[in-house]
């Protein structure tokens, strides 16, 4: 049976200020939960209408009412867990690393977490005006991925900076991305959904590449950013 307190610490994390403050990730879901118990992340609670089968001291049994009174999901799906949020790994500067200029959208993030675990991306830097990377639908997103790439938020440009690695930039007025040599190191840039990469940021990139349209009309102004990175990466990956 949940109580006053439990509800009350679950549904403030919704917000991120509370997340900070409280050190705690909200996860939903049997299979991401499943996962992210097998992972290095510590569980904290578990809240579930069938059980996970672990400590009993970790896992509390509701009904589907009661789920339905915490979870941030539209339909419920038969368990909320919540898990302490880790502390961030160094970056290493040796590897590819994907930097996010400003990306707003839930979806989009948790999209390129995937992505970046998919083609073997261990380090995803994001500007301090990034979505969250524990916000309940980036987790959603991510599928469990979150538990295998290390996101770091940070001043960019500072970062950009400082290092010593070329910055590709994903452009429209760019380089072909087919017609380029792609090195396995250095740090590739996207943008904010409506605006690109901030001028800011735009400045620090020396490379710039594209993916060109292919359409006749040549009609579409951009792509997701999701699916950008999954291209650049691919062609990364690639070589």
């Amino acid at each position: 049976m949940l109580s006053k307190s439990q509800i009350k610490l679950i549904t403030r994390l919704k917000q991120k200020k509370y997340r900070l403050q409280d050190g705690f990730f909200v996860a939903e879901g049997i299979k991401v939960i499943s996962e992210l118990i097998e992972s290095s992340l510590e569980l904290h609670h578990v809240f579930s209408v069938t059980s996970f089968n672990i400590d009993a001291n970790l896992e509390t049994m509701i009904t589907e009412a009661e789920l339905k009174k915490i979870s941030f999901l539209t339909t419920p799906n038969k368990a909320l867990a919540l898990f302490k949020i880790p502390e961030v790994e160094e970056i290493d500067e040796k590897e590819l690393i994907v930097a996010l200029d400003a990306v707003r959208d839930p979806g989009n993030l948790g999209t390129i977490i995937r992505l970046c675990d998919w083609f073997g991306v261990k380090d995803l830097i994001c500007s301090l005006d990034t979505v969250d990377c524990y916000n309940p639908k980036v987790i959603q997103a991510t599928m469990g991925s979150i538990t295998r790439v290390n996101v770091n938020y940070m001043d960019l440009e500072l970062f950009l900076e400082e290092t010593n690695n070329d910055v590709y930039g994903a452009f429209m007025n760019g380089k072909n991305v087919y017609k380029s040599t792609l090195p396995n190191k250095g740090v590739l840039v996207f943008g904010n959904e409506a605006n690109g990469i901030s001028e800011t940021i735009e400045k620090l990139v020396t490379k710039k590449i594209a993916i060109p349209r292919f359409g006749a009309l040549q009609a579409t102004e951009s792509l997701n950013v999701a699916t950008a990175t999954a291209i650049m990466l691919s062609e990364f990956k690639r070589g």
